[in-house]
């Protein structure tokens, strides 16, 4: 991507988030956190070891009551899809290429063009990179829950997992139940 893409991307990324709300008041502290990485260059790289954005998927299936996850292998935790953006300030392409090679889906579509959640978590020290930050900038998907499913090299598994075992299933994650929460408000 040229740099002029990623400035482009960048501009609009600070302004949706200028203007984004939520009713939950930890996004809105997240949201200014969010702001304030956008003054480093490399915010969207590795290289800024301290914290960069991560874009994330919340995939949800067509009838709404299951949700696809990953059980990541470094982390050994259900989690939702999503990864780095290396140096792509095009966060909705991230989350688009990453829920495609964490779950060989191609058939996917974003229920909104709007961010849906953001969050903010430490990834703790492994193999000589430092305990730091990932600030996860979250898109709502939708897709067919009976096309095929592929794991990828970074998850021991792939699955749907139904409304009601998420909690379970997720160790009462609160940014995952929060996900789910705002899932069952949908309107649209």
């Amino acid at each position: 991507m040229s740099s002029s893409q990623n400035s482009d991307h960048r501009a609009a990324f600070k302004k949706e988030l200028q203007n984004y709300t939520s009713s939950y008041a930890v996004e809105l502290g997240f949201r200014d956190r969010m702001l304030d990485l956008l003054r480093y260059e490399n915010c969207f790289e590795r290289s800024l070891l301290h914290a960069h954005f991560t874009a994330s998927v919340w995939v949800v299936n067509k009838e709404r009551d299951k949700a696809l996850f990953t059980h990541h292998a470094k982390l050994n935790r259900w989690l939702q899809l999503g990864g780095h953006a290396d140096g792509n300030e095009d966060l909705r392409a991230v989350a688009m290429a990453e829920c495609q090679e964490e779950s060989g889906l191609t058939q996917v579509d974003f229920l909104s063009d709007k961010i849906f959640d953001i969050d903010i978590h430490t990834i703790p020290e492994r193999k000589g990179v430092p305990e730091h930050d990932h600030y996860d900038v979250r898109f709502i998907f939708q897709a067919n829950e009976t096309d095929l499913l592929t794991i990828s090299d970074e998850s021991h598994d792939v699955a749907w997992i139904a409304f009601e075992n998420i909690a379970k299933k997720t160790e009462g994650n609160e940014s995952i139940q929060r996900m789910l929460n705002k899932t069952l408000e949908l309107t649209f």
